[in-house]
């Protein structure tokens, strides 16, 4: 196979319906940690905490759900079991749960007041179920795979439309002194049978992790990767290895996953875009002694993420009453603040855009002609990225005062949406120039803000 029919290939491998949506219409959204571990200042509880301890007295998920709306997300997610295998729900499956907690008296169901307050201010809902479970006496046996079935179903059935189903690949030995093998061919199958509109976060599934839980993100993110990074993807796109060889050893961490220099030595390609992840707090769970991360990270991180080809999914832990501190509520507030007033006002809402076409060549550049000189502070470019990833690095130009193109920005891959920080420019005309590309280049939008 040719390089030139290889990356063709490889430039139109689509994203299914669910996957397009995240990137396009739900790319930022919120985590919720809370267990035992809230009261017990961990990180990772044992499992063997008592159920007492767990009692959020003026629990507020309302609270929780205007706050992160008040930031611009579109989603919560929240921990209905962590690793400590207790559930904030009622289920019939174990007694290390809600139905031991104080809380009600026993009879609350976080998950369900969690689901309504969602519902009720217009955001998404979805739930987070370890598959690592240190309560569960089954756990490192073939029963527990029914067991995490069975849980996975009563939280797919009973709370609504569910938007995103997080799980990892954490895992310890059980009671047994063996670890648990994962069934995560059923997990999906159950996702798709009762919640098929719901993507899915996993290591090597639908939603891929970026690497990292600081919010950091590669210097050029590709959403089309080999499928052998992620195995348990639902659709792969067969190919000829342009090289023989393996890829033994890659992961999500790698810089340069998408890149041709790892491409060109897979069996397969599949579409599966990363989920950058990090909390507000250095902490996923709620430390009296933690302060929130200040604006400036924030946004930055929106910028990198929302802004680069991923989605965003940003922790806020409850405090031990239930509520969100002020200080994040603040924090919050002052983000979703801050979007509106550098990302709210399009300057190129009726600009002038036209294409040149290099002759016999991927090579192209958009003329973006503004209808006043102004100040310009971000370019935000989006390829129609239903159709695929095509784009490997482009330039970034602005007209100066004598009518001369400057340079302001060299950049990597576009993908769902790309936003390019370029300080402050006066211009009345940007050039976009696409150097190199894998098939012909579409774009969905043009914004300057």
């Amino acid at each position: 196979m040719e390089l030139k029919e290889f990356l063709k290939i490889a430039a139109n491998v689509k994203p299914d319906h669910t996957q397009l949506e995240r990137l396009r219409e739900t790319p930022f959204y919120a985590f919720v940690h809370f267990s035992p571990n809230t009261y017990t200042n961990l990180e990772w509880g044992d499992g063997t905490e008592d159920p007492a301890i767990f009692n959020p007295t003026e629990l507020d998920c309302e609270q929780w759900v205007k706050a992160v709306k008040s930031a611009g997300m579109k989603g919560l997610i929240l921990t209905a079991k962590h690793h400590d295998g207790f559930c904030l729900w009622q289920t019939k499956y174990t007694e290390h749960s809600m139905k031991n907690s104080p809380y009600k008296n026993g009879k609350g169901d976080i998950v369900k007041e969690c689901a309504e307050a969602c519902k009720k201010h217009g955001i998404k809902f979805g739930f987070y179920l370890s598959p690592w479970d240190r309560n569960s006496k089954y756990y490192g046996t073939d029963e527990y795979n029914d067991y995490y079935v069975n849980q996975l179903t009563e939280l797919l059935t009973n709370y609504g439309e569910i938007f995103h189903v997080w799980f990892d690949n954490a895992c310890g030995e059980g009671p047994n002194g063996k670890k648990q093998v994962y069934d995560f061919d059923r997990y999906i199958k159950t996702i798709r049978k009762y919640q098929p509109n719901a993507t899915f976060f996993n290591d090597r599934g639908g939603m891929r992790w970026c690497g990292n839980e600081a919010g950091a993100t590669p210097y050029a993110q590709w959403a089309v990767v080999p499928y052998e990074l992620c195995p348990i993807a639902e659709h792969k796109t067969d190919v000829e290895p342009l090289m023989q060889g393996d890829l033994d050893g890659i992961f999500n961490w790698d810089k340069d996953i998408g890149s041709i220099s790892n491409i060109m030595y897979s069996k397969a390609l599949t579409f599966c875009p990363a989920e950058t992840d990090m909390s507000i707090r250095p902490g996923w769970f709620y430390h009296e002694n933690e302060e929130p991360h200040s604006l400036e990270r924030l946004f930055e991180t929106y910028l990198r993420t929302v802004g680069g080809n991923t989605t965003f999914n940003l922790n806020i832990p409850p405090m031990k009453n239930g509520k969100f501190n002020e200080k994040d509520v603040q924090r919050l507030k002052e983000l979703g603040d801050k979007i509106n007033a550098e990302l709210g006002t399009n300057l190129a809402e009726d600009a002038e855009i036209t294409e040149n076409k290099k002759p016999d060549s991927y090579q192209t550049e958009f003329i973006v002609k503004l209808n006043d000189k102004c100040k310009v502070k971000y370019l935000d470019i989006a390829e129609a990225i239903a159709k695929g990833q095509k784009v490997e690095s482009f330039k970034v130009y602005a007209k100066d005062n004598h009518n001369l193109w400057q340079f302001k920005a060299s950049e990597t891959t576009i993908g769902s949406r790309k936003i390019v920080v370029l300080g402050e420019v006066t211009t009345n005309e940007l050039k976009i120039q696409i150097t190199s590309a894998r098939d012909e280049v579409k774009l969905d939008w043009v914004r300057v803000y």
